[in-house]
Formats: structure tokens, C-alpha cells, sequence
């Protein structure tokens, strides 16, 4: 099943996309829902963030690829994590699908895309096991984790580099129906693909993630977890389109614009 969330006469509203069809519901896929009967067409129809997340969290450096990338760029060997360390994001940097990435004036040329899966929590969620962790998922969608790269390498946080407001384009909807293992992640800057990468392909996968953090931690309904990119990034610039694929998912497409 996929969940989208459209805007109902100013009110966000949750609907079952099906086929290129959109079935708003009452509820929400946290919750109890019901259909209303009301048909509406997926093509015209703009598409809000599939859901407002609670917490949200994030992996850092869970590809090797990207790892050794990242070692490069700044002269160091590379060394790949131990265990799954997990971080924190800003809700204000969330933007959905074909909004635009807005690139402050004063930031770098440096300003890149990351194409990462985000897992959605679908239930609330404490001291989970291998066995159960994925029953607790309500399901996936597509993240854009946009970076600037000189605030990452400067500030002792990652408050810019990561958060500034539109640097994490996320949609367009939750696919609740996905094999982690067939997944494929594709990256497309102007129509061109610069990385295509077999989803799955973690240091630490959701399971892991899942598992070590509700060691610690509760997850809620509608916290939700990105889970890091592959490869090396390019630069974006104003004027440019950035698309994120993941098969079985659905695309996530933003345009990137350089502010005032």
C-alpha cells in the first residue's frame, strides 16, 4: 500500500494512492483510518510531506564507499564504524516533493545532494529484537539529505550543513510493501545519472539500527530514520533538478534554487 498526503481544502489530508488514482481517507496509517468514498487524480494533485515525523533521526557515514570518499576528500584513512550510531535532524529543513531546494546566498558552491531510504515507524517501539524489528516499520519512503560541505567541515555542528531550512526534500509517499534486499537507488542531477547503487548495501542495516536504538530509546509512531548514501556526491547548483530513486518506492524530484 502507498500513503500520500495531499491538501484537502487546507487541511492535510492522508489518501491510498492506487494506480493513478488518489482515495483520501479519514485517520491517518498510524491510526485507524477509513476511505471516503471520494476519488481524486494522483496527476495534478500536489503532493505534501507523506507524514509530519515526530523525531528524526539519522545515520551518518553507513556505506563504505561513501566512507572512503569522504577519508579522501579530507586526507585521512579511511575507517568504517563499529557499531550503528545514530544522530539527529531538524523537522524545519523538510520539504516534499517538487519543492525547492533553496541554497543560501552566502553558502559554498558546495552544496550536495544525498539519496538516502528513510524507514517510517509504524508503532511504538522499545527493546526490539532481530525477529520483530521490521514489524514495528510501517514502511519506507525517499529522503534528500542536502549538505553543505564547507559548514560540515567548519561548524562543530552540523546545524547548517545539514538543517537549513530545505535541505531535507522527503517524499512523495510511504510504500508499506518493500523487499530491502531488491532495492536499487539511483540519483539523477539534470536527468543524468551520476550514482546508482544497490539500496541495501549497508554497513549497518535498518534491523541493526532498529535493534541497537531501542536499547536505548522509545521510537513512537511517526519517528522515522535516514539511512545514510553511497558513493561520491556532486555539487548542486541554482537551476538544477535533483531526482532520488528507489525502486519499489517511488522517485522524489526537487528543484534547487540559490536564495536572495
Amino acid at each position: 500500500m502507498r500513503w500520500a498526503r495531499i491538501d484537502d481544502a487546507g487541511t492535510p489530508t492522508y489518501a491510498i494512492v492506487e494506480g493513478e488514482a488518489l482515495l483520501p481517507v479519514t485517520g491517518t496509517p498510524f491510526g485507524e483510518w477509513k476511505k471516503t468514498g471520494t476519488i481524486r487524480p494522483l496527476a495534478g494533485t500536489k503532493l505534501l510531506l507523506p507524514f509530519e515525523p515526530k523525531t528524526f533521526y539519522a545515520c551518518g557515514l553507513n556505506y563504505a564507499g561513501h566512507v572512503r570518499e569522504v577519508a579522501a576528500k579530507i586526507g585521512q584513512p579511511a575507517t568504517l564504524p563499529t557499531q550503528p550510531d545514530v544522530g539527529y535532524r531538524a523537522n524545519n529543513s523538510l520539504i516534499a516533493d517538487g519543492e525547492a531546494i533553496v541554497i543560501p546566498q552566502d553558502a559554498t558552491e558546495k552544496v550536495q545532494y544525498e539519496g538516502e531510504l528513510v524507514v517510517v515507524i509504524g508503532k511504538r517501539a522499545k527493546h526490539l529484537t532481530r525477529k520483530n524489528a521490521l514489524d514495528y516499520v510501517l514502511g519506507y519512503t525517499v529522503g534528500n539529505d542536502v549538505s553543505e560541505r564547507s559548514w560540515q567541515k567548519s561548524d562543530r555542528t552540523l546545524w547548517r550543513a545539514k538543517n537549513t531550512d530545505s535541505f531535507a526534500p522527503m517524499g512523495p509517499w510511504i510504500e508499506t510493501e518493500v523487499d530491502l534486499a531488491g532495492l536499487t537507488t539511483k540519483i539523477r542531477l539534470n536527468g543524468r545519472e551520476v550514482i546508482q547503487f544497490p539500496t541495501n548495501d549497508m554497513i549497518f542495516g535498518v534491523v541493526d539500527f532498529l535493534v541497537a536504538m531501542t536499547t536505548y530509546l522509545t521510537l513512537e509512531p511517526g519517528d522515522m530514520l535516514w539511512m545514510g548514501t553511497e558513493g561520491a556526491t556532486e555539487n548542486m547548483k541554482d537551476g538544477d533538478v535533483c531526482d532520488i530513486e528507489i525502486t519499489g518506492i517511488g522517485t522524489l524530484s526537487n528543484p534547487v534554487r540559490r536564495g536572495a
